[in-house]
């Protein structure tokens, strides 16, 4: 935790040093020459300055973690740069390549941040799943010290619709070591916002069973509210709209009095009259967000409070000690270079040590060396190697099986090995048993910080008892929070210590409410499983709201994600194992598989088994795909079909009616689309880089060798038609590429196949026209 409170003067000189190097590193980067204009934010950095001062300087500790306001990003690099953790040289490279990034960024900055933020209202509510994290790392792995978890966020910030989510999961319930403190500037991009109604908002709060706190009036304002006059006082700048208030900024002298005055009553006027110009200016304006001593206390009082998290709402001023203070339009404003010049000789600084940090024998210069040796970040720890199988042998390997199915059974034989059931922990948004969770939770039981009775009784078939042993965290029904809980669960070895295997289920259409957080998730460089089941039209009963075709793309473009959608029992069974032991290694990543509740026949992977050979086979599943229909090149006319997940019946099917209409076909299967695209990528990037032609084939080549290239492709898939699209190009060959390119609709899945185009006719039909254009 933080040492003891410094001094409040040494503060206010690290405060304006800060500000100062926050506004010349901006100030810098708009000198370079350009297309564009470069920016920063130097007003939105000015309003922070002051709770950042505090929190860095006077509160937090080696283990508390912080995710920082986005535009407030120069502030950081500040703080990092006079604490000893940034070079000076990086100090003029905001916004450049291999330089300081935009926003704070866990995987590209050279100053690590806590959290990654800069899509608004993500960095705001990471802390807090960090911070649930945190307390089931607690639980399970006893012996990690406490730690707070802090998110610094704007006040328009709080318009983000998953912020409320968040605050109103019961999963985040009781989390005392979590605080919110919002920047209460009252501006947004574009203008005053008109009405905060910071009441309205701190009442949300409150009602979500959280401690509430202000930082709103500075001490000399509240010196003058406690002096005669005071209440009228009070009451006049209470009743003042943010527009009217913002406005005094702007104003000095006589003007400032006059439009501060305008409506005020008798006791107002009689205070006014006390102080001269100046004073009466900076007692009016004097607000608690920059109060230090203020800001100090109120961070303790939250500290005290034990049952649950708490907010700070920090009324500060947008453009705080700089001449554009307070104007409506200085969201993108710069300081002229004449005004540089004047805060630079306000410090004393000039040309030759405006970037100099403090004497290291100073007040300030001793404690930016104390608080860096305390909190500037170590050297990263590699993950354990845990005893992940190759495969759990939980599967059924005759007769019919789905992938969702096998999914729970895996996942349940997982549960019985030492050394990675207790870092296994899953999560849903309240679809649990419809993704085949159900056998996991009755094995490993629901977490909760307490023990609470779920009333039901030994006979339930599923065993909800929430308790600290628990290894499923049930959410509401919230993609966002999932996806934001996975991406925390996913940094439990970077930021707690201890590494989890964070696996997450939900129904896959809805991957996509959840995409934002995901993709949060990824930049973070988190590591999870999603598992997104069911998928596709196959799905056929619960119509177009329910059946998704978009999502392999998610799954294929994004970084730091390994995509696969199997068939068979034992290909999510050899997938899984491998997402698993790829969340610990060095060069690891996040994985997505997509799955179906379509029950198939076990007969043709097993038949793979025969002609494969069992290691062969999952080497091939886990390259990306294998032959499961075999096709000789002879006379005849041939056709290679390509399928992923749940078509393989269907193009098995279609391949069993050409042979007997006289056409040879192949079914190339692949287990992972994503991998199978990037070996054949990977093979022209190293051609490339080195000058030369890479003569290793790639995945999809030696599924398809050169014989056979000469046959047309047929692509089919239980997604939109250009997930597969790419494979005739690979192969210089013409493909037809069928895929469901519409809304869904209810029926059977027989309806929907043929009504989408996708069933065993329809690949037939594409085959012949194929092979005799």
């Amino acid at each position: 935790m933080a040492s003891p409170r410094p001094d409040l003067q040494t503060l206010r000189e690290i405060e304006q040093r800060v500000l100062w190097l926050a506004c010349r590193i901006v100030d810098a980067a708009n000198q370079r020459p350009g297309e564009v204009k470069v920016g920063g934010h130097q007003a939105s950095s000015a309003s922070m300055v002051s709770i950042m001062t505090a929190l860095w300087f006077g509160h937090i500790g080696g283990e508390d973690k912080v995710a920082v306001k986005p535009h407030a990003s120069p502030v950081y690099h500040a703080i990092k740069y006079l604490t000893g953790e940034l070079d000076r040289s990086y100090l003029t490279t905001l916004r450049q390549l291999g330089g300081l990034q935009a926003y704070p960024s866990r995987t590209k900055d050279p100053d690590v941040s806590d959290f990654s933020t800069g899509s608004v209202g993500l960095g705001a509510v990471a802390p807090l799943f960090s911070a649930l994290t945190r307390r089931y790392v607690q639980d399970h792995a006893p012996g990690r010290p406490d730690a707070r978890f802090i998110a610094l966020v704007g006040d328009a910030e709080l318009d983000e619709g998953n912020v409320w989510e968040a605050i109103a999961d019961p999963a985040t319930e009781g989390l005392h070591n979590f605080t919110m403190v919002v920047d209460l500037n009252r501006q947004s991009l574009d203008r005053v916002i008109p009405d905060i109604a910071a009441l309205r908002l701190q009442r949300f709060f409150e009602e979500a069973g959280w401690h509430v706190a202000e930082a709103k009036y500075g001490g000399r304002l509240s010196a003058a509210f406690a002096g005669e006059g005071g209440d009228a006082l009070r009451a006049h700048i209470d009743a003042m709209s943010n527009e009217w208030y913002q406005s005094l900024f702007a104003l000095h002298g006589a003007d400032f009095r006059a439009k501060f005055l305008s409506g005020a009553d008798a006791a107002v006027a009689t205070f006014a009259a006390s102080l001269d110009d100046e004073a009466l200016r900076s007692t009016v304006t004097d607000l608690g967000g920059h109060d230090l001593g203020l800001l100090l206390d109120t961070f303790d009082a939250c500290d005290a409070v034990t049952d649950r998290p708490s907010v700070v709402f920090a009324y500060t001023i947008k453009g705080w000690g700089l001449p554009m203070a307070g104007d409506p339009l200085n969201h993108a404003a710069l300081l002229t270079p004449d005004q540089i010049d004047d805060f630079r000789c306000r410090l004393g600084l000039d040309a030759t040590t405006e970037w100099d940090r403090f004497d290291p024998e100073s007040a300030a210069g001793r404690l930016c060396d104390s608080v860096g040796g305390a909190i500037n970040n170590a050297q990263p720890v590699p993950r354990p190697a845990l005893p992940i199988p190759d495969a759990a042998r939980g599967v059924v390997t005759t007769g019919t099986a789905s992938t969702q199915e096998s999914f729970g059974r895996v996942l349940t034989s997982l549960g019985d090995i030492d050394g990675v059931a207790q870092r296994i922990v899953t999560t849903a948004p309240d679809v649990s048993i419809s993704t085949n969770l159900g056998g996991w939770i009755n094995k490993t039981g629901v977490y909760s910080h307490t023990e609470r009775d779920d009333h039901g009784g030994a006979d339930r078939l599923l065993k909800w008892a929430p308790s600290p042993s628990g290894r499923h965290i049930e959410l509401g029904i919230s993609e966002m929070n999932l996806f934001m809980l996975l991406g925390q669960l996913g940094l439990s070895h970077d930021h707690h210590g201890h590494h989890l295997l964070p696996i997450g289920a939900v129904y896959d259409p809805f991957v996509l409410r959840g995409l934002d957080a995901f993709i949060y998730g990824v930049y973070n460089a988190s590591r999870f499983v999603v598992v997104g089941t069911p998928a596709g039209v196959t799905l056929a009963p619960e119509g177009g709201a329910h059946q998704s075709t978009i999502t392999p793309s998610v799954g294929a473009e994004l970084p730091g994600v390994h995509y696969a959608e199997p068939a068979y029992a034992t290909e999510v069974d050899w997938l899984l194992c491998d997402a698993l032991r790829s969340l610990g290694s060095v060069d690891g990543e996040s994985t997505y598989l997509r799955l179906s509740t379509r029950p198939i026949d076990q007969a043709p992977f097993a038949a793979a088994v025969e002609r494969h050979g069992e290691e062969a086979l999952r080497s091939l599943v886990l390259a990306g795909g294998y032959r499961l229909v075999d096709a000789p090149v002879d006379e005849r006319p041939g056709v290679t079909i390509v399928t992923t997940g749940a078509m393989a019946p269907e193009a098995i099917a279609a391949a069993t009616e050409l042979d007997d209409e006289g056409v040879a076909a192949t079914v190339v299967h692949l287990t992972s689309p994503d991998r199978t695209y990037r070996s054949w990528q990977r093979r022209y990037a190293e051609s490339a880089r080195s000058a030369e032609v890479v003569r290793a084939p790639s995945h999809l080549h030696r599924l398809v060798p050169a014989a056979e290239r000469v046959r047309p492709v047929v692509s089919v898939h239980d997604g939109a038609s250009h997930n597969l699209a790419w494979i005739g190009s690979a192969l210089g060959t013409s493909q037809v590429a069928l895929g469901v390119d519409r809304f869904g609709e209810s029926g059977t899945i027989a309806d929907l196949h043929r009504v989408t185009g996708i069933d065993a006719g329809a690949i037939v039909n594409a085959s012949l026209i194929a092979v005799h254009e």
